[in-house]
C-alpha cells in the first residue's frame, strides 16, 4: 500500500498527521501538488509538484494509484475514479469514500454546483473540528493497521 495525498487543498493538521503515519509505519506517503509545498526529511514521505492547470494533481495521482492504495481527498470526483481502481478514498474529515456511497456523494456535489451555478449561495464546507480530525486519524489507523496485518499474511 501506498498513501496518496491531493495536497492542494489537504489541511495542514491532516498532513502532520499523514508524516506521523508514515514514519511511523514506514509507508510511502506521496504528497500531490501543483505549487511547491514543504515536507519533512524523510524516505518516506516524498513531494510531486504538477504543473497549474484544472485537475492536473488529479490525474497524476489517478494515473499512478494502484490497487489497495490509500488516497487522501476531498475531491469527490477524484475519490471515485480511484475507488473505480480499487484504491481506497478518505477524506480529511474522515469519510470513507466506498463503492456504496460514492455515486450519491457525485450526485450531492452535482446538485450543489447546479445550485451555485443558479447563483444561490451555498456556503463553503464548515471549518475542520476536532471531531473530523479524530475521526480522520482513526479510519487512517484502522486501515494502516488491517495492510500490516495483511501484509504478515
Amino acid at each position: 500500500m501506498k498513501i496518496w495525498v491531493d495536497a492542494d487543498a489537504c489541511p495542514v493538521v491532516i498532513k502532520e498527521i499523514l508524516f506521523k503515519a508514515a514514519e511511523r509505519t514506514r509507508i510511502q506517503t506521496t504528497l500531490v501538488a501543483n505549487h511547491p509545498m514543504r515536507i519533512p526529511p524523510s524516505t518516506v514521505i516524498n513531494f510531486m509538484q504538477v504543473s497549474s492547470g484544472f485537475d492536473i494533481a488529479d490525474d497524476e495521482i489517478v494515473k499512478r494509484v494502484n490497487e489497495g492504495d490509500l488516497v487522501i481527498t476531498s475531491d469527490i470526483p477524484l475519490a471515485s475514479e480511484v475507488i473505480d481502481k480499487s484504491a481506497q478514498a478518505l477524506s480529511p474529515r474522515g469519510e470513507l469514500y466506498t463503492k456504496a456511497n460514492i455515486k450519491s456523494r457525485l450526485n450531492i456535489r452535482d446538485f450543489m454546483d447546479t445550485m451555485r451555478a443558479s447563483g444561490i449561495q451555498t456556503g463553503g464546507p464548515a471549518a475542520l473540528s476536532q471531531s473530523d480530525r479524530q475521526a480522520f486519524a482513526n479510519h487512517l489507523d484502522t486501515m494502516i493497521t488491517r495492510h500490516l496485518q495483511s501484509s504478515k499474511k
